[in-house]
């Protein structure tokens, strides 16, 4: 039996992958402790798992509205608004992070632990020697975050150029971003790496990940960007959620007939406190289109929605494994897993965003040419109604996205981490 600490950032969609990790593993009869904000506890408990809060300092609420909890946040676009969060929301909590983690392990020793890439802590538990602490496994539940010469800085949503012209353009873009745009923020870093460890942080902060002893990315080869600078340690599981069909059918599921298109609208469980991000523009750009529209308000209840036109159907969560067959286009404000999701069922998508992780995302959706990217994070409802259209009527879309979802078919999954887990653990002992 194995010890295992998974310790996450208390938001949505990096808790719900690794809890399907931590029913996996106490599944077979592992120790698994659960560190993450309280108010996933009952989720934690549910899989399996033991839950340990985060520290207070490190505790929030992902479902806050956080232009209103972050003062100065909302006049920020862009790498701006990227590195604010990645300062204030990810990096700030990362001491406490460390501490917590180093204090579970020496109650009980722990054989591995498992991070998401936002939880900065990861970055100041490396800082012990092997040995010191256990061998540390980031699941990646957001695009890859590593740097590499072949790509750009993480966060400007810019798809790869081939060739030395695109590695002229990285490079000048790294010094850009590692001076400028996140100097700040690695400053910070390094001041807190130096009071834990009496030196200097060892690398760029967001680049972490490439000295943990294996990276598992929570999707394939084919939607992420080559990198010939590559670590061995790198490794793609696909894609991993807890459950998409745990929802009830809504009483309006016969209305998915088949007769006319689907399109999926949703915002999410984290961003849906505006309707006007994207669900609102979305209604009033295909109320007169032969389509049906299936939205989900991600929790919140469906009366909170405007009016609905006479082709739309709402609910508050959607069982994604009974929706998505039906489902013709994933209209999404470009999270992650939501993306990997839409993907396994071989759906197009058109994305929109331009905050946090939402520019890399719908650059790889553009990228890979299973769907349409929206370069705004309240797009017109002409630019969704022109989206929406071209993906419906142009069958590249559809092809590519099952080109895609045969890719994930392929994978192991779960199975593929637990698998690098033991053998980390092996090594180690």
């Amino acid at each position: 039996m194995a010890s295992i600490i998974i310790a996450t950032v208390p938001i949505h969609g990096h808790v719900t992958p690794l809890l399907a990790v931590a029913r996996h593993f106490a599944d077979r009869g592992d120790r698994v402790r659960f560190l993450t904000g309280s108010r996933f506890a009952g989720k934690v408990g549910a899989a399996g798992a033991e839950h340990v809060p985060l520290p207070a300092e490190a505790d929030f609420d992902d479902r806050l509205n956080w232009d209103e909890v972050l003062p100065g946040r909302t006049a920020l676009k862009g790498t701006k608004a990227l590195a604010h969060d990645i300062e204030h929301i990810f990096v700030r909590p990362g001491r406490s992070q460390h501490d917590a983690v180093m204090a579970l392990h020496a109650a009980e020793p722990a054989d591995v632990v498992l991070t998401d890439p936002a939880f900065a802590g990861g970055a100041f538990l490396l800082g012990h020697p092997l040995g010191a602490r256990p061998p540390i496994v980031m699941c990646g539940v957001l695009p890859l975050t590593i740097s590499s010469h072949d790509t750009a800085p993480y966060g400007m949503g810019l798809t790869p150029i081939p060739g030395p012209v695109g590695r002229l353009r990285n490079g000048v873009l790294a010094v850009l971003s590692n001076k400028v745009v996140l100097g700040q923020v690695q400053r910070l870093a390094d001041q807190m790496f130096r009071d834990l460890h009496g030196r200097p942080i060892p690398f760029a902060v967001l680049d972490w990940p490439r000295h943990a002893d294996a990276i598992v990315q929570f999707t394939v080869p084919e939607f992420e960007y080559p990198r010939s600078d590559a670590p061995s340690t790198l490794h793609f599981a696909g894609p991993i959620s807890a459950s998409g069909s745990q929802a009830p059918l809504p009483p309006w599921w016969e209305d998915l007939d088949g007769s006319r298109p689907v399109v999926h609208v949703t915002q999410g469980t984290a961003a849906n406190h505006d309707y006007g991000q994207l669900i609102e523009p979305a209604l009033e750009a295909l109320a007169d289109d032969d389509v049906l529209v299936a939205v989900s308000t991600g929790g919140r209840p469906v009366d909170t929605l405007p009016p609905l036109p006479a082709n739309a159907r709402a609910a508050t969560f959607l069982p994604y494994d009974d929706l998505l067959p039906k489902t013709d286009v994933f209209l999404t404000n470009g999270g992650y897993g939501g993306v990997q999701y839409a993907l396994r069922y071989g759906v197009p998508i058109v994305a929109a965003g331009t905050t946090e992780d939402k520019p890399e995302v719908i650059a790889r959706v553009a990228w890979t040419g299973v769907g349409r990217r929206i370069k705004a994070e309240s797009p017109s409802a002409d630019e969704i109604r022109r989206a929406v259209r071209a993906v419906l009527g142009d069958h590249r879309y559809r092809d590519a996205a099952r080109r895609m979802s045969g890719h994930m078919a392929a994978t192991r999954g779960v199975n593929l981490l637990a698998d690098i887990i033991d053998e980390l653990i092996k090594k180690s002992q």
